[in-house]
């Protein structure tokens, strides 16, 4: 009973926006609502005018927008309790709003009718009913959200049913139904949207949240049953742990069930990393076909064997999705990963060559010691190149001291750097906001006149790990610093028991590192 087709409902906008540490301004929206018209996303849920200002505004300001794929909805819901609808003021901010769409949401399950709503179940089913004829009286589509309707239908499904029925009766052009609490499991989504499908003879719609850790898996069940809408929020945001991911969701769909959804697939990792930039969110390097660590091969004996045939540890070419697989270096690693790794980096090894046993050896003696190449893959390719024999060598460092002093509330950070370039002696003094930020503002003072690229190098992120916690402040320290030249990111690593030491060592490989992308791309 799989739909051949289905149109993808997006309500990141809204309901993406209930979730923790999520906010977007107006035009934070309109940039997003613009990239996903562009992906090719059938509706656009812009948020609810009647609930606050900056929806208003977003809906004031969409106006001026020609969308090429996607219709624009505005989400509200039913009149309230004895009141009409030609006077409900939320009804009438729906119309004001001028979407093609209007997605309003209505009380299935009795618990809310009686105790949250508090009026009789006959009022309710009037609500719904009313509600939507007056929508549909301004020419408007309009999209029915059974709120908690799964939760609804295993109490009492005789009223589940009484509430879309009201709803089709009105007009509604999609029943969706919701599975609000994200509290059930895949084979009852699946039977209950069976029933329904053979019940009404309009679109069925399905919405999702992910408390279960199921918000995906519901929503393919809905579909085969024979739902033809889906909803859900580009990486999964929403109140609580989140709503249907729709970047998990969506080549589900068209790789796995030959749904056609979306013209151009390979951009999905593009859309996921451009809506966790707007939010300020870190990407989650887990999330499937999306995240950097979805075709990441660690283990020894899965680089052996995807180097031969990538299938055998790929369950999709990741440049389907936009993605693409990545070889990290451990103390888990056998000589295929250093080969692939080299490989990356133009660098034609052998195997069973002592360069590739040295490399290995020195990556294994290194982890031991605390310092780790998974995100560093920066110092690891420098390891890679010296090691090969290519020489990478900026300067001779003489000293360095870093200096911190408080006098009140007043404190200041300074460093000093002492080395040689090329035979010249270059002496340098910079403050900064720690010592760290001090020592790369002076080491930069002194590389200045020698390297024109070192201003275009930029440390993005600083994280410091504690690595043998046993020892209390004599610990040994790993720092990882990230960095950008603009054009592409790297990471680099240092340990030692000395905080200040880590972080020059990192600093330093990042440096060098800036050197061989320079070279390259010059």
């Amino acid at each position: 009973m799989t739909p051949t087709s289905l149109t993808l409902y997006d309500t990141t906008l809204r309901d993406g926006t209930q979730g923790t540490a999520i906010s977007f301004s107006v035009a934070d929206k309109i940039r997003i609502a613009q990239k996903l018209d562009e992906f090719g996303i059938h509706f656009i849920e812009g948020g609810w005018p009647g609930s606050n200002p900056r929806d208003a505004s977003f809906f004031k300001e969409a106006r001026n927008i020609s969308f090429r794929h996607a219709k624009l909805a505005a989400f509200g819901s039913t009149r309230r309790g004895g009141l009409s609808v030609h006077k409900d003021p939320q009804l009438q901010m729906l119309l004001e709003a001028e979407t093609p769409v209007v997605t309003i949401v209505g009380k299935s399950w009795l618990l809310h009718v009686t105790d949250v709503l508090g009026v009789s179940p006959a009022e309710n089913l009037a609500m719904i009913r009313e509600s939507i004829e007056f929508l549909k009286s301004h020419d408007r589509i309009v999209f029915y959200d059974a709120e908690h309707f799964f939760d609804s239908f295993r109490e009492s499904p005789d009223y589940a049913l009484q509430t879309l029925q009201a709803a089709y009766d009105g007009g509604a052009d999609t029943l969706v139904l919701c599975d609000t609490n994200g509290g059930s499991l895949p084979d009852f989504i699946r039977s209950t949207t069976h029933e329904v499908v053979s019940k009404f003879p309009i679109p069925i719609g399905i919405h999702t949240h992910d408390d279960s850790g199921l918000g995906v898996a519901n929503a393919l069940a809905a579909i085969q049953a024979g739902a033809s809408q889906v909803q859900g929020t580009i990486n999964g945001y929403g109140e609580r742990v989140g709503n249907c991911n729709l970047t998990t969701l969506i080549p589900n769909l068209q790789l796995k069930l030959n749904i056609p959804c979306i013209p151009e697939l390979s951009r999905l990792r593009e859309l996921s990393l451009f809506v966790d930039e707007i939010a300020n969110l870190q990407p989650n390097i887990r999330a499937p076909y999306v995240g950097s660590a979805a075709f990441t091969h660690k283990g020894g004996l899965h680089v052996h064997a995807v180097q031969k045939l990538a299938r055998t540890y790929e369950h999709i070419d990741p440049s389907l999705v936009g993605n693409r697989q990545t070889i990290v270096v451990s103390d888990m690693s056998g000589q295929s990963n250093i080969l692939a790794k080299a490989s990356q980096l133009g660098l034609n090894l052998e195997k069973g060559s002592p360069v590739v046993a040295q490399i290995l050896k020195e990556v294994k003696e290194l982890e031991n010691q605390g310092y780790e190449f998974e995100a560093a893959d920066g110092s690891l390719e420098l390891l890679i190149r010296r090691t090969a024999g290519q020489k990478i060598h900026l300067f001779d460092l003489r000293e360095y001291h870093c200096f911190f002093w408080r006098r009140g509330s007043d404190t200041t950070c300074e460093a000093t750097v002492k080395l040689s370039v090329n035979g010249q002696n270059e002496y340098t003094v910079a403050e900064g906001d720690g010592p760290v930020n001090a020592l790369d503002a002076a080491l930069r003072k002194a590389l200045r006149p020698f390297y024109n690229w070192i201003d275009s190098i930029q440390l993005t992120d600083y994280k410091v790990r504690i690595v043998d916690s046993g020892r209390g402040t004599a610990a040994r320290t790993r720092v990882h610093i990230l960095s950008s030249d603009g054009k592409s990111n790297w990471g680099t690593v240092g340990v030692s028991d000395n905080i200040i030491e880590a972080s020059w060592q990192a600093l330093v490989d990042s440096f060098e590192l800036a050197a061989i992308r320079s070279s390259n791309h010059n």
